[in-house]
């Protein structure tokens, strides 16, 4: 069951959680799943207590992100003009066990994300295309074009 979203495009879907005693297994993506769409690269982010990750966007490059360490909460900025949800900024808070989701972030969204957890969170990403710098576009953290108070 997918999750009703502040910025268009933007998909928040509850993952799967298999556990017993002796751990979990947590899934992510799968080939035969409707969000999927092709495989680009996937890479796994570090997030120190309270850092923040932000501001970027990717041009073509689509995320589907979760946190199966740790809690992040994830800031989503919409300045697209033709969207329906130009200037909306959309939060959430992700992290494994009782929000772990999965997090689709299409390209042309500024987005940012911060560290919540008292040690180290892990954020994966299974990006639909491999990581190229001429396609993202970067912001500081603090720059207040984007109005939202980390």
């Amino acid at each position: 069951m997918k999750r009703d979203s502040a910025v268009d495009g933007v998909v928040v879907e509850p993952l799967r959680v298999i556990e017993d005693e002796r751990g979990a297994v947590l899934h992510m993506l799968r080939e035969d799943s409707p969000q999927f769409t092709r495989f680009g690269e996937i890479y796994f982010s570090e997030v120190r207590p309270g850092a923040i990750k932000a501001w970027k966007r990717h041009l073509r490059m689509t995320q589907r992100i979760s946190v199966p360490i740790g809690r992040v909460k994830f800031v989503i900025y919409d300045n697209r003009p033709a969207s329906p949800s130009n200037g909306a900024i959309m939060e959430i808070v992700m992290g494994s066990p009782d929000a772990y989701s999965l997090l689709i972030i299409p390209p042309l969204l500024w987005y940012g994300f911060q560290g919540l957890s008292d040690s180290a969170a892990l954020v994966a990403n299974c990006a639909d295309l491999a990581h190229d710098a001429q396609e993202v576009e970067r912001q500081p953290d603090l720059d207040n074009t984007i109005s939202y108070n980390w």
